[in-house]
C-alpha cells in the first residue's frame, strides 16, 4: 500500500547513508493533515527514532508510527481510539517503493 492508496498515512523519513552524532539535526517535519498517522521511517540510530517521536508528539497526528520493513507500520504513540499502541498498518514507505521499482 502506498500513501495514493491511503492519504491519511504521512511519511517522516529520517534515515542517514554515514555514522552520525546526536547533534545532527532530524529532517524538517513533513506537512501533517489533522487525524494523519505519521510513519517515522529510514536507516538510522534508535535515539534519532526517539528524537523524531518526541518532535511528533504536539502534532496534529492522529498517531505516530514506526516502520518495520518485516511487519508494516507499527504504531507506537495515538491519540485517537481508531488507533492504538502495537497495531500493524500494511504500509510500504515511498523510499522502499522506488528501491523496488528499480530491481527486476
Amino acid at each position: 500500500m502506498s500513501t495514493a492508496d491511503n492519504p491519511d498515512i504521512v511519511f517522516y523519513s529520517i534515515g542517514v547513508d554515514r555514522p552520525i552524532t546526536p547533534e545532527e539535526p532530524l529532517p524538517a517535519v513533513p506537512e501533517i493533515a489533522r487525524g494523519s498517522v505519521v510513519v517515522i521511517e529510514g536507516r538510522a540510530p534508535v535515539w534519532r527514532y526517539g528524537m523524531a517521536l518526541h518532535r511528533l508528539h504536539g502534532s496534529a497526528a492522529a498517531a505516530v508510527a514506526v516502520y518495520d520493513p518485516r511487519l508494516g507500520a507499527v504504531i507506537v504513540a495515538s491519540h485517537h481510539p481508531d488507533y492504538r499502541e502495537g497495531q500493524i498498518i500494511d504500509v510500504t514507505p515511498p523510499s522502499d517503493e522506488l528501491a523496488t521499482a528499480g530491481e527486476g
